[in-house]
């Protein structure tokens, strides 16, 4: 019987499951997903989760189950490449004939001080929970820092300003204006709402330093009684650490086959590979299905296709609040109540045919 080892219940994993599941799976094949948590989390929510605006059982997701799948719960050390194991710190080594690794992200620092040690971040469910914990604790008129005002600071800052208004918060974004990627159109909507809405924006930002209660932009000192961290991203440690060609970010360069070179039995999905577009769920799910096509070929004995389908991607949606929103949707920028909808639709439809 073949071990296909799936680490992370995360978007991409989750579709691998779903795509194999029920019926896709070879008789000799049998799933085995290790995670620390047991339950999926929907790591798009969880700057919803630290403002307080939803509980946590919204944004949890049970696992599949299925005679075929086994679910395995413990902290990942080390992947074996060579003798084709997973390591852990608090139980035995799981073996694998062919592995998926999809072991999601983590904040990334830029090297600047103090900023691991003084600031709060939503990267995984554990840590949205103590920011949750640290804001929602705060004494009214206290001010919070958010640095980075990428997808994820944004949405966080606008759902804090609806869950405490009595909040005096900062965003530092490092750009000339908010969300400078997008058409200038929707920048400028999302920099407006900000401003009607209370909320300090800080442009052309260099954090340079963070300590208790202060973050130094361009070494000049602006107090804080909360930071939160959401300023780039990198690869989990345990993939940081593999002994693997990766690209200028830390992500694992594959085949066109999402393999590794040389190892057509370990894949890389979601925010640890190297792809073409930034990540994001809807990335994972694309590269996902794709990584079942080969599976399924290699199983059967069949010959790869020579190259892969470029990933079709539907856009992109952000929150403002529970009311307004923001969005590109096949190139076109949608702004207002709108886009903040579809959102809402999206995400229930994702938890409905997963939950």
């Amino acid at each position: 019987m073949r071990n296909l080892v799936l680490l992370g219940g995360g978007y991409g994993n989750m579709r691998v499951i779903h795509r194999l599941l029920p019926n896709q799976l070879p008789d000799d094949v049998m799933i085995t997903l290790i995670d620390r948590n047991p339950y999926h989390c929907l790591k798009t929510e969880y700057y919803a989760l630290a403002a307080g605006t939803i509980s946590d059982h919204h944004i949890r997701v049970s696992f599949p189950d299925h005679p075929k799948l086994k679910t395995e719960y413990g902290n990942i050390s080390r992947i074996d490449l060579e003798q084709k194991k997973v390591l852990f710190h608090d139980r035995e080594p799981i073996p694998y004939d062919d592995a998926v690794i999809g072991l999601g992200c983590e904040d990334k620092y830029h090297n600047v001080p103090g900023a691991p040690d003084y600031t709060y971040s939503i990267q995984t469910i554990d840590q949205s929970r103590h920011t949750y914990q640290a804001l929602n604790n705060l004494n009214a008129e206290a001010t919070v820092a958010i640095v980075g005002a990428g997808l994820s600071g944004v949405e966080l800052a606008s759902e804090l300003r609806e869950s405490r208004k009595d909040l005096n918060i900062i965003l530092f974004d490092r750009g000339e204006l908010i969300l400078s990627s997008f058409p200038e159109r929707l920048s400028k909507y999302v920099q407006s709402w900000f401003e009607e809405h209370g909320v300090s924006i800080i442009n052309r930002a260099n954090i340079t330093k963070v300590e208790e209660g202060i973050v130094y932009n361009h070494d000049d000192p602006i107090p804080a009684d909360a930071i939160v961290w959401t300023a780039g991203i990198q690869p989990s440690q345990i993939v940081r650490e593999l002994n693997v060609e990766k690209d200028a970010q830390g992500r694992v360069v594959l085949t066109p086959h999402h393999n590794l070179p040389g190892n057509e039995h370990v894949y890389v999905v979601g925010d640890c590979a190297s792809l073409p577009h930034a990540p994001s769920a809807q990335l994972a799910e694309a590269q996902a299905e794709q990584i079942v096509q080969i599976l399924e070929c290699r199983w059967r004995g069949e010959p790869l296709p020579e190259s892969m389908p470029k990933f079709k991607l539907k856009g992109v949606l952000g929150s403002l609040g529970k009311k307004a929103g923001f969005g590109l949707v096949a190139e076109r920028p949608l702004i207002g109540r709108v886009p903040r909808l579809l959102k809402s639709g999206l995400l229930w439809m994702y938890k409905h045919h997963n939950g």
